[in-house]
């Protein structure tokens, strides 16, 4: 395309630079003399020079003297991709492009091929509609769902929690960080076995807010051919007459989150810049407790405004380098066999947690007697664990999160089954009584018959768990068979499971090409 439209400006420009180093060339060698002995006063000259040199380069490429480097997402502004990309630089743009080919992994390379039909069979099955719910070709996956609660429409506020696994949660078989969490537990639809898709936030962001598979591509919040048009919760609930926002502490710019958002639904952002008066500021923007203020004066005005809204809420203080506010909590009392355990940096994140928790049951409390609460649907739930180590080919005790339905209109339910986070979105939009045709793979958890399975992405590896048994995938690999023991959260490998080894590589190849051929957008 440069080559094509551009070529005069592009010789013009390489003439120029000839030209520019052919006149520095010749200023230097009037100062230093470039023929002559190198003495200590050209050495340091060439020094401060190639110092200076390598300053300006880095600030080019950063692009900001701000707290993250330049992204597309930063300079986002409107919901209209074409306004949007008039800021941009074009140059940065097909850089940014070519970067981003990198980050379409395809995972038939990976894990092996399968014919589109018996993916398109098997994707379509596991989802418990019955091949009859599909009729639309175009994109395999569509199909109508329609909701168990028929009443008026409700509203709906997701709350991501970031980095909180079930390890740290004491309801769930973890440590005593969260008394909060273990009372809304008791509360509501709490999720006792439910999975993360990965291990970072976009991960979390993808499959909560998009019903995505997980692939071994970068999550779809950063790949290019997303960014506007792919389906999300937001994008069908803005169709139903739904106000959408997302409340961040931080920077929205951040993980490309901005750029993601304002084109898949969200007509309103409110990150670090809109909070009013913070109280405390850490490095990735203002506290919890800010976060909460500001989000209940949000849903208060979203409430007032008569139109049904959907607020999309992700924190941020249980986050390296664990800054909070002093003097809120007190650390819980460690054994000698813990101490020994946990050095100093894992009992600041317990700390933060601790924040974290209570940050969240301040603004439940709060909020349980705000108009706002009786008719919205509530959602709890953590983007993924702390960190996800060991020898394990995909260390499923570390994808283990919590997750809690508020106002789901069921009195407390503990479900047992093992549940995916794609398995959210179609439950809420069920809860909240919104009929919709919807590519998501993801269970409607309402039915009884729904059968309990996660799928988990790590680097790599592909983990596709039913009940028990667990099917692992890895790059030019056959299949490994596992049963997970859920008391002592090891894989104790088996043979091989065809069947499920089957419906793995379905799963793991659907991403993939959903994403390629466009089978995963809105309309």
């Amino acid at each position: 395309m440069l080559f094509n439209g551009h070529l005069l400006t592009l010789a013009l420009v390489c003439i120029f630079l000839i030209t520019l180093s052919k006149v520095c060339w010749t200023f230097l060698d009037k100062i230093i003399g470039l023929d002559k002995p190198i003495n200590r006063v050209s050495i340091i000259f060439a020094s401060l020079s190639c110092f200076t040199m390598l300053l300006v380069f880095f600030l080019g490429a950063r692009g900001t003297l701000g707290h993250r480097p330049i992204n597309p997402s930063l300079v986002y502004f409107s919901t209209d991709p074409l306004v949007n990309s008039l800021t941009l630089n074009s140059i940065y743009s097909v850089a940014h492009a070519y970067k981003q080919f990198g980050n379409e992994k395809n995972a038939a390379k990976l894990y092996g091929i399968m014919d589109n039909e018996k993916v398109i069979t098997l994707i379509r099955q596991e989802t418990g509609l019955g091949l009859h719910a599909f009729k639309d070709n175009t994109q395999p996956s569509r199909s109508l769902r329609l909701p168990v609660y028929q009443g008026k429409p409700k509203n709906l506020v997701i709350i991501l929690e970031e980095s909180l696994g079930a390890q740290f949660v004491s309801s769930l078989g973890g440590l005593p960080l969260t008394p909060e969490i273990d009372k809304l537990n008791k509360q509501g639809w709490a999720f006792k076995q439910l999975y993360a898709t990965g291990t970072r936030s976009v991960r979390g962001i993808e499959a909560v807010i998009t019903g995505f598979t997980p692939t071994p591509a970068r999550a779809v919040v950063k790949l290019d051919k997303s960014q506007q048009g792919f389906f999300t919760i937001a994008n069908l609930l803005k169709d139903n007459g739904y106000t959408t926002q997302f409340i961040y502490g931080g920077e929205s710019h951040f993980d490309n989150m901005k750029s993601f958002f304002l084109g898949n639904g969200f007509t309103d952002i409110v990150d670090f810049n809109d909070i009013i008066n913070p109280q405390f500021v850490a490095s990735w923007g203002a506290s919890d407790e800010d976060l909460f203020n500001q989000a209940d004066i949000e849903l208060t005005e979203l409430h007032n405004s008569n139109k049904p809204f959907f607020s999309f809420i992700f924190s941020s203080s249980n986050h390296d380098p664990f800054e909070i506010p002093e003097g809120i909590v007190t650390p819980i009392e460690y054994t000698a066999e813990q101490l020994s355990k946990y050095g100093s940096r894992e009992r600041m994140r317990h700390k933060a947690i601790q924040y974290a928790d209570y940050a969240l049951g301040k603004f439940i409390d709060n909020a349980k007697n705000r108009p706002y609460w009786k008719d919205t649907v509530f959602l709890v739930v953590a983007d993924h664990d702390a960190r996800a180590l060991g020898r394990d080919l995909v260390p499923i005790k570390n994808f283990h999160i919590p997750g809690v339905i508020l106002n789901s209109g069921k009195a407390y339910l503990s479900d047992e089954r093992v549940v995916s986070q794609i398995d959210l979105p179609p439950t809420l939009l069920s809860l909240m009584g919104i009929s919709n045709h919807s590519p998501m793979l993801g269970q409607d958890l309402n039915a009884s018959e729904a059968s309990g399975r996660a799928m988990m992405q790590y680097a790599e590896n592909f983990g596709y768990m039913q009940g028990d048994e667990v099917t692992i995938l890895q790059p030019h690999k056959t299949p490994s068979n596992f049963v997970y023991d859920l008391k002592e959260k090891t894989l104790v490998r088996t043979p091989l499971n065809q069947e499920l080894a089957d419906i793995a590589l379905a799963h793991a190849l659907w991403g993939s090409l959903a994403y390629k051929n466009a089978w995963f957008q809105h309309k």
